[in-house]
């Protein structure tokens, strides 16, 4: 039979053990064997992450169950190691001595164990590695057949559904004349709380390109630059039409990103498919394609009605899959067990991506190269554990905006920390997107989960941290989820 803990062993021999409930509620409790079943320890939710509650038990080697009180409900988690006992459907944990290996674990097939408890042996056989407290989790990774029956669902969606459908009911969209002074349009931009606008050629009756935050880094990059020929004078009267034709200018073989610069507009029509529409944003690398009605019939001026995003299209599939998620098999997968994202290489992984992380004191100046050289649009802030800080995205250089703070800074002296600082608002606890700033999962977490987070107006990337600690695992962003759901991983 199994026992809970070990005679033999001393308190000098306890280990502080961590168990996590990662799927909500108001009120969280654990039980268990450690506890004698009576005392109900309250959990707390991690900060940053009200849905995951986290409590440390200091344990003696050996075997223990235990089970979860949440909002008055008996509950077990699903995704851990558990056992049919005499306390109902219970959680199991084995912990080792220290230094010792862990102790074999006795499956349905040992002599005696048969008659006592219904083991789950696929789940038993994870364990809990006492060193750090860390479940090694060995999820099994979906079968293609589920990949590809979800895919073509998820195709036959996307292809049924117009881009009309993502008009909201009310509602504004700014557009910029190109002839603004850049300087202009980076405080409307600033001021409307918005990252990017189309640009309306008035002369030409049409509209002609886009201007985005990655605009603004590239203006002040180049203002810090001692070779530049855009003097901060020269910001004051500089048009968006002028910024735009020279940027073609320079773009010469070798210099990179040619693509994000050409004086074109990319855009779709409101009976465009909805997966017409992805297709153009992740194949021209941009962040939204708006929605334009031309009337040649009239002759009349084309109307702006949205601005399409992958965070916007993703709503609708969390929203029409809702009710009928067992028609995708992968949407309750766990993230780690699907070619997802990017991930910080494990020790002895050496076919990991690069992960860009920052450090709160580095420089403005850094943060700003990495976005671009990195083509992403945002990059996690780091303590010296790798543990998340807050984040830093493209769309907050318009904070530099506020009382011309770009004039009166240097990019290589100014801190990331002092950066978020300065674009903080005071009406909001985070200062962005009302709470929503840093978004956060855990590894174990269901695909279903992340897309829901990204389904937020304004979040872009999802990073993946450590119960507890926060330290980032990876990072995964809305083209990464499209790239894999539309099959062009």
């Amino acid at each position: 039979m199994f026992s809970s803990g070990t005679d033999s062993v001393g308190e000098n021999s306890r280990f502080p053990t961590r168990f996590v409930w990662a799927y909500g509620g108001r009120r969280v409790f654990l039980t268990g064997s450690f506890t004698g079943w009576s005392e109900h320890l309250p959990m707390s939710p991690m900060e940053g992450c009200p849905t995951v509650f986290q409590v440390v038990c200091s344990l003696t080697p050996g075997f223990h169950q235990y089970k979860f009180f949440v909002d008055g409900e008996w509950r077990h988690d699903e995704r851990q190691p558990f056992v049919n006992g005499n306390y109902g459907i219970v959680n199991t944990l084995l912990l080792a001595r220290e230094h010792d290996p862990l102790p074999a674990i006795l499956g349905p097939e040992t002599p005696g164990t048969r008659s006592n408890m219904d083991v789950d042996n696929e789940a038993f056989q994870r364990v809990v590695n006492v060193s750090d407290a860390t479940l090694q989790e060995a999820a099994p990774r979906i079968s293609e057949a589920d990949i590809q029956i979800s895919r073509h669902r998820i195709s036959v969606f996307l292809a049924s559904h117009t881009a009309y459908e993502l008009l909201p009911e009310s509602g504004k969209v700014i557009a910029l004349d190109v002839n603004l002074p850049v300087k202009q349009a980076f405080h409307i931009l600033y001021e409307q709380g918005i990252p990017v606008a189309p640009l309306w050629d008035f002369y030409r009756g049409q509209f002609v390109g886009v201007l985005s935050a990655l605009d603004f880094i590239l203006i002040l990059r180049e203002l810090g630059n001692h070779g530049s020929n855009l003097t901060e004078e020269e910001l004051e009267t500089h048009t968006i039409s002028a910024w735009k034709e020279g940027r073609v200018q320079l773009n010469r073989p070798g210099e990179g990103h040619a693509r994000a610069f050409q004086w074109r507009l990319i855009h779709g029509g409101p009976y465009d498919s909805l997966r017409d529409v992805a297709s153009k944003i992740l194949q021209n690398g941009i962040s939204t394609v708006p929605i334009i009605h031309s009337s040649s019939i009239d002759g009349s001026y084309p109307q702006l009605l949205h601005l399409a995003s992958l965070s916007g299209i993703l709503k609708c599939i969390c929203r029409h899959f809702k009710h009928s998620s067992s028609s995708l098999p992968i949407l309750q997968q766990p993230i780690c067990s699907i070619p997802l994202g990017t991930w910080v290489p494990r020790i002895g992984e050496s076919d990991g991506r690069l992960l860009a992380m920052l450090r709160p004191n580095a420089s403005l100046s850094s943060a700003l190269s990495l976005l671009v050289q990195a083509q992403v649009s945002s990059i996690p802030i780091v303590d010296d554990s790798d543990s998340l800080i807050d984040i830093y995205s493209r769309s907050d250089i318009t904070a530099l905006a506020k009382d011309r703070a770009y004039a009166q800074i240097r990019l290589d002296e100014m801190s990331i920390h002092q950066a978020l600082q300065l674009g903080q608002d005071p009406t909001s606890p985070y200062g962005f997107h009302n709470g929503q700033r840093c978004q956060m999962c855990l590894r174990s977490d269901p695909l279903h989960k992340v897309m829901e987070r990204l389904a937020i107006p304004g979040v872009r990337r999802v990073v993946i941290v450590e119960a507890g600690s926060k330290r980032v695992e990876g990072i995964i962003s809305l083209s990464d989820v499209f790239r894999f759901l539309l099959g062009t991983v």
